[in-house]
């Protein structure tokens, strides 16, 4: 029995190893085999509309801004695919870490970068720490709430609460809540919530290529937390995370 439990653990360390090798297989060519197309597609549509400009027509220069654009977003695209790829492979170090200095400072930031924007924060006075790496931890908490200020942009005041409370299902674990009171949506396209580049809103209505959601839920499987989403169309949205409490906390 010890040796077959030895020979499952090699076999599983050479898959992780494989998978790992993999990965940054993945990663080198996201950040550079796909990125010199591009390169070539944007430096030379720039040439063009410097050298030909005066003599195309209006509706040839559109076509070239089509092309850069669209080459632009390709590259935001590839950066959204290797955040995503660095997740699963990052080092993290787990410890005690009270998660309200963090939103706090994150409501900050998102109320600077809306300054005309009408956003009120009702946020905990206290929260216990939980145990998680504060990095990860800090990205996850950013897409939420960040998620929380962009999708209430059409309401006169946007309004955004963070609660948190122990868990019902888990005593070691804490529950966060974020609910907003923005535009929400349909119930029934609640599948592609966490797919990859998965919108449930076009882009010209809201900015974003649909990573944030993905990143959370694979930031929070490395933390040993979940996160669950429900709302209402055109009128809310509640985030829950789980995250385990810190030993004593």
């Amino acid at each position: 029995m010890e040796a077959s439990s030895a020979d499952r653990i090699a076999a599983l360390e050479a898959e992780l190893a494989a998978v790992r090798a993999e990965m940054q297989q993945f990663t080198y060519t996201v950040s550079h085999d796909l990125r010199a197309p591009l390169r070539h597609i944007t430096s030379f549509a720039q040439l063009v509309q410097e050298d030909a400009g005066p003599l195309l027509t209006s509706e040839v220069q559109g076509f070239l801004a089509t092309m850069t654009d669209s080459a632009r977003h390709m590259g935001v695209l590839l950066d959204g695919l290797l955040e995503i790829s660095r997740i699963g492979s990052m080092p993290i170090h787990l410890t005690a870490v009270d998660p309200l200095p963090l939103i706090r400072d994150i409501c900050a930031e998102l109320t600077s970068k809306y300054p005309l924007r009408g956003l009120e924060w009702h946020l905990p006075g206290e929260l216990p720490a939980v145990q998680a790496d504060a990095g990860l931890l800090r990205l996850v908490l950013s897409h939420i709430l960040g998620n929380a200020a962009k999708f209430t942009a059409n309401r006169s005041v946007g309004v955004v609460e963070v609660t948190g409370h122990q868990a019902a299902e888990n005593a070691g674990a804490l529950e966060l809540e974020v609910a907003d009171n923005g535009v929400g949506f349909n119930p029934a396209l609640q599948d592609g919530l966490f797919k990859v580049f998965g919108r449930l809103h076009s882009a010209r209505e809201f900015e974003g290529v649909g990573i944030g959601l993905v990143l959370s839920r694979k930031a929070l499987l490395r933390l040993h937390g979940a996160v669950t989403i429900s709302a209402v169309h055109n009128s809310s949205c509640q985030v829950r995370i789980l995250l385990p409490l810190a030993p004593g906390g």
